[in-house]
C-alpha cells in the first residue's frame, strides 16, 4: 500500500452547475462521505490527481487530504473519467 497526500480547497455548493464552475476554474470536484458525517465537497488539482492514477493503484492506497490545512484519511471509492479525452472529471473519497 502506498501513501498519497492531496491539498483540497474545501467547495461550497453541491451539484452539477457547481462542479461545472469547479471545472472551469481548472480542478477536479470531489466529494468525501461516510462515517456517519455530512458529505464534504471539495475540490482537486488535476495535476496532481494525474501523477497518482499514472503512478500507483489510487484504490488501493492510503490517502491523506489536507483540507485547507485539516487532514483526513480516505480511501478512493470511484473516479469518473471524460468519454473523450480520458481526464478525471470527478472523485469519490470514503472515510
Amino acid at each position: 500500500m502506498t501513501n498519497i497526500t492531496f491539498k483540497a480547497l474545501k467547495r461550497e455548493k453541491a451539484g452539477k452547475g457547481a462542479a461545472r464552475a469547479c471545472r472551469r476554474e481548472g480542478r477536479v470536484p470531489a466529494v468525501i462521505y461516510g462515517g456517519k458525517k455530512d458529505p464534504v465537497m471539495i475540490s482537486l488539482d488535476p495535476v496532481e490527481l494525474e501523477k497518482a492514477l499514472n503512478k500507483s493503484d489510487l484504490f488501493n492506497s492510503e490517502i491523506t487530504l489536507d483540507i485547507e490545512g485539516k487532514t483526513e484519511k480516505v480511501k478512493c471509492q470511484d473516479v469518473q473519467f471524460h468519454p473523450v479525452s480520458d481526464m478525471p472529471i470527478h472523485v469519490d473519497f470514503l472515510r
